[in-house]
């Protein structure tokens, strides 16, 4: 998806979802996706976070608050970028599924956060099983090289950054040193994470300036990636 496509997608997508008037100025939507099992609305925070995190540090004009759009929607095309999460089992019905592969298809990108940070948790499990179903094949979900392009797109990371949540030894006790992903015409277009960036984003964005490091800027290179 180029970033013309992006543009227009993104005014489509505030029109269309939330039944919000279309902006003057196209702007980056930080869309959750609602999915019928799991609990899809956790880390309330995140969203906020990641938004003000990319007005700080890049030119792109943002939609100011969530979008929620559910996987059978109609309107799933009009997003470039979703974020998924949670810690229970992921079941997708026959309509989610379609909706996904429709997405991914049509360039979008979708970000899944595992809550547990735990690769044979249920989250990560079951969502694996679910994108072995949509998207079969050996590549399905494969580890992503630490010299792929989401991890210079904006800053430069020499792979994905630690959580705390890691460091803390929860989960399977595993620092995870990847992420894993589905390619699709040459680009990705699924994003497994294992580290829980959703907890670790999930604070008011007011405090952030009390932090010696800026943990959410790894956020900005998803964010990139999915519109350029």
């Amino acid at each position: 998806m180029n970033r013309r496509s992006f543009l227009v997608g993104s005014v489509a997508a505030l029109a269309a979802a939330q039944r919000l008037p279309a902006m003057a100025s196209p702007a980056f939507v930080f869309a959750r996706l609602r999915y019928s099992s799991g609990d899809w609305d956790y880390n309330p925070k995140v969203a906020a976070n990641v938004l003000d995190t990319l007005q700080q540090y890049t030119t792109i004009p943002v939609h100011g608050q969530e979008v929620v759009v559910a996987a059978d929607s109609s309107d799933l095309p009009a997003f470039p970028f979703l974020f998924m999460t949670g810690h229970k089992l992921v079941r997708f019905s026959a309509r989610e599924r379609e909706g996904l592969i429709r997405f991914v298809r049509s360039g979008g990108f979708l970000f899944a956060d595992d809550c547990n940070h735990d690769v044979n948790g249920l989250f990560s499990l079951s969502f694996t099983a679910e994108m072995q179903r949509a998207f079969p094949g050996p590549r399905t979900l494969a580890k992503v090289a630490k010299d792929h392009e989401v991890y210079r797109s904006f800053f430069t990371f020499d792979g994905p950054p630690r959580t705390t949540h890691e460091l803390n030894g929860w989960g399977d006790n595993v620092v995870h040193d990847y992420v894993r992903g589905i390619e699709h015409a040459g680009r990705l277009g699924v994003v497994l994470t294992n580290q829980d960036y959703g907890c670790e984003w999930d604070y008011s964005w007011r405090n952030k300036r009390f932090r010696t490091r800026d943990n959410t800027k790894f956020a900005v290179n998803l964010a990139v990636y999915a519109m350029t």
